[in-house]
């Protein structure tokens, strides 16, 4: 039998919530981007994931203007209402704000918030830039602010290259009773030896501490394609030096739907994490997500 599946990283979008989606086409970590600039609907969603054994997924942030956070996670929370999906949501709060707490309190009335994510991640190459600086991550405004969410009992989701793994531990280490689930399984930008290792090297850094968690997300981003033989390299290496009990499957749809189908892609991975055997299959499709996002 397939074993069931929680999605725990996709997006659904209204285009005009979007400034990036409106806006001049800019260099992105995923490429061109111009069939994505249109809406994305939760039913489109549905219908590209239909027989793929997803039964439960979880929303990430989409980056609207950020003056419109609240708005974002009560339109998701609408969307679940009236059609039972998405089934936890990770919204955006500004986590460089003097104090956070003013917008986790008004996005904390939302019944499905699980989690926040600001995209911390910088890169010497420009086009794969979003932090301001590399070392935002352990910038002390944002270290006060996440250290603030275990008051409210949320995740943070951490978006980090390799380069910056030492100080994405300082943040983790430093804040025991939150968990942080690192986003795309730290961003391998490509096959060449040494960015194989560093990015080794990187998750080790992490592995240290036991609140630490990543996605199997977002594998194409760099390459542009499903590649099965990298996605197997990656989810190889992650269960090795991580465990399948802090690893969970993500689509990044519809960003991967650029150059895949859903279909094609968690069949990819299945073929990968299934070398590992059921009990892998259980942790990275279901349990570390159930138990770290607490789906409905």
């Amino acid at each position: 039998m397939m074993q069931k599946a929680i999605d725990a990283h996709f997006h659904i979008w209204r285009q005009k919530d979007q400034p990036w989606l409106v806006g001049p086409m800019e260099p992105r970590i995923f490429g061109p981007y111009e069939p994505i600039r249109r809406d994305y609907p939760i039913e489109e969603f549905l219908a590209d994931q239909k027989g793929a054994g997803v039964e439960k997924a979880v929303y990430v942030q989409t980056n609207w203007a950020k003056e419109d956070f609240e708005k974002e996670v009560a339109f998701l929370q609408k969307t679940a209402d009236e059609t039972g999906w998405p089934h936890a949501i990770v919204g955006y709060a500004d986590m460089t704000a003097d104090d956070v707490r003013p917008q986790i309190d008004r996005l904390k009335k939302y019944p499905l918030l699980r989690g926040v994510r600001m995209q911390l991640h910088w890169h010497e190459t420009p086009a794969f830039r979003f932090a301001t600086s590399a070392d935002q991550v352990i910038d002390p405004k944002v270290r006060a602010n996440v250290a603030r969410l275990k008051d409210y009992g949320l995740s943070f989701d951490l978006q980090l290259f390799p380069a910056q793994m030492k100080d994405g531990l300082t943040l983790v280490g430093e804040n025991p009773d939150t968990n942080f689930i690192l986003t795309h399984a730290g961003m391998l930008t490509g096959m060449e030896p040494e960015t194989m290792e560093a990015w080794k090297a990187g998750l080790r850094t992490l592995s240290a501490v036991p609140n630490f968690y990543a996605k199997l997300s977002g594998l194409g981003t760099f390459v542009h394609r499903n590649d099965p033989s990298l996605i197997a390299y990656i989810v190889d290496n992650a269960i090795d030096i991580l465990g399948s009990d802090h690893l969970m499957f993500g689509s990044n749809f519809p960003i991967e739907k650029l150059w895949t189908s859903h279909a094609e892609l968690i069949k990819a991975h299945r073929a990968a994490v299934g070398k590992h055997g059921g009990a892998a299959e259980a942790d990275i499709f279901w349990n570390t997500a159930e138990k770290v996002y607490r789906p409905v």
